[in-house]
């Protein structure tokens, strides 16, 4: 899970809400709906990160089938959205990549189905892995993603790309992370570096 927001620059729950079918290992691009400000947006998926979404598409399965064989297999959907296409609460493809452990009654349809993990348990695994790991600096979720916007711009990736990449409205916003790695004009060089 950390691997992914750190190679796809994705929000703590925008990972928690991805589904199966927001994967596309040939377009090497995962989806992101309704991120931050309910905008929709792509961002890449890194090569080295094929194998281990595929192993994590056989965990899903694995519980799907279960869930299915003891008469459930529903996921959460959007309640228009379980009216408009009442199989897809069935369809592998819209299990959530990231579920629950446990089943639980749907708030507003009343069905039982499988959610996506609390985001608690994304927070819990951090905690014990910082503090294993010996690092003192105080690091979260959001931390990786950070990571990922510096590490694009001291590569030289384009700013506008990093941008759309994150999601942000505001090139300023943007714009933040060319102050943290000391490059304040977009990383172009005095003439007299040269």
């Amino acid at each position: 899970m950390f691997s992914m927001i750190y190679g796809c620059g994705l929000r703590k729950a925008e990972l928690l809400k991805l589904r199966i079918k927001d994967i596309d290992f040939q377009s090497k691009s995962v989806f992101v709906f309704r991120g931050k400000g309910g905008k929709d947006r792509a961002t890449m998926l890194p090569d080295s990160l094929h194998m281990a979404i595929k192993d994590q598409i056989e965990k899903v399965r694995a519980i799907h089938q279960k869930d299915l064989a003891e008469g459930g297999g529903e996921t959460s959907l959007p309640s228009g959205l379980a009216r408009k296409y009442p199989y897809a609460i069935r369809e592998l493809k819209w299990q959530y990549l990231f579920p629950s452990t446990s089943r639980c009654q749907h708030p507003v349809d009343g069905y039982f189905c499988r959610h996506h993990l609390h985001w608690t348990a994304l927070t819990k695994a951090l905690r014990v892995a910082i503090k294993k790991s010996g690092v003192t600096k105080h690091v979260t979720a959001h931390t990786f993603r950070h990571s990922f916007a510096t590490q694009l711009l001291y590569s030289g990736a384009d700013i506008r790309t990093v941008q759309e990449l994150l999601g942000h409205n505001d090139l300023r916003t943007t714009q933040i992370y060319t102050h943290v790695i000391g490059q304040h004009h977009s990383g172009t060089k005095s003439p007299l570096d040269r």
